[in-house]
């Protein structure tokens, strides 16, 4: 099948883009990268009179660094973002998780921004973001403003962006101390999303304790999650005197609305969740002992 028929806008500036997206209304759609948008347009499971292309607004692209935070523009590429030293030395969870999105073609032209706005459960970066407690810079007609990770992502798919809205940039805390970080995911083939999958963010005290933990959780809900509860739990406590594997049952526990589908059972997504729990676990402490 081919997308419907369509109008086709180029901006120059975010301004220009928003203004383009308040004058249309709900009949405009934002394309980035379109690795996302364009096989649902191809399939006709979307369909939008009009489509504003971000891929010529130059402001929205690159890495900007401070003592503590990085900000990375909305419209830089995974590539980019991946082959990042700046990323790989401040934001490491960020910069692992990369090589887990797609193929290699997908990571050239998709971006960071239209990963955080399509929201999906089982990408990637938005469970980094919500993981590592990162910020969401958008730009509307009236402004700017900044929504946390936590609040950005509202159902399968959905966020907090208004119809008028685009997002910006993706702020990330340079997190300091003896801190570990990995991802696990599971997928049937390479490149193909995660059936469930895990991201872990951890930090140790001198004497081995954890002072924090982050537990983020991929393709396990409609929206990407954290283990909140578990994550109370360790808080404080030795890494010896942890069971690792109550961690894994702990932080799936409590998931009511994990997919059924061809590729497996939700009870057998669960399980497969819980394993990348540990998985991820293990090896963020390992690292954050060895600092």
């Amino acid at each position: 099948m081919k997308p419907a028929a369509f109008e086709y806008h180029a901006p120059a500036t975010a301004e220009e883009a928003v203004t383009l997206l308040a004058d249309l209304g709900e009949e405009a759609k934002i394309i980035a990268g379109g690795q996302s948008l364009m096989p649902m347009l191809a399939l006709r499971l979307a369909v939008f009179d009009h489509l504003v292309d971000l891929r010529k607004v130059s402001e929205l692209r690159g890495i900007r660094t401070s003592e503590d935070t990085v900000w990375i523009g909305a419209g830089t590429t995974h590539a980019e973002v991946g082959r990042s030293e700046e990323v790989r030395r401040a934001v490491p969870l960020l910069s692992r998780a990369t090589p887990h999105i797609g193929h290699f073609q997908i990571r050239n032209r998709g971006t960071i921004g239209g990963a955080i706005a399509h929201a999906d459960a089982a990408g990637e970066y938005p469970a980094v973001a919500l993981t590592l407690d990162a910020e969401i810079e958008t730009l509307s007609p009236r402004g700017r403003r900044v929504v946390p990770a936590a609040e950005f992502f509202t159902g399968m798919w959905s966020t907090d962006l208004e119809p008028d809205e685009i997002v910006t940039a993706i702020g990330f805390q340079v997190r300091r101390g003896r801190c570990g970080y990995a991802i696990e995911e599971f997928t049937r083939r390479s490149g193909d999303f995660a059936m469930a999958g895990a991201a872990i963010a951890v930090r140790l005290d001198a004497d081995s304790r954890i002072e924090s933990a982050a537990i983020g959780l991929i393709g396990l809900a409609p929206t990407p999650v954290r283990a909140r509860t578990t994550e109370a739990g360790l808080v404080g406590r030795s890494i010896d005197d942890v069971d690792v594997e109550e961690i894994g049952r702990s932080a799936t526990a409590g998931l009511d609305s994990v997919t059924s589908d061809v590729h497996g059972s939700a009870e057998y997504r669960r399980r497969v969740g819980a394993a990348m729990v540990v998985r991820a676990w293990r090896r963020a402490v390992e690292e954050a002992s060895d600092d």
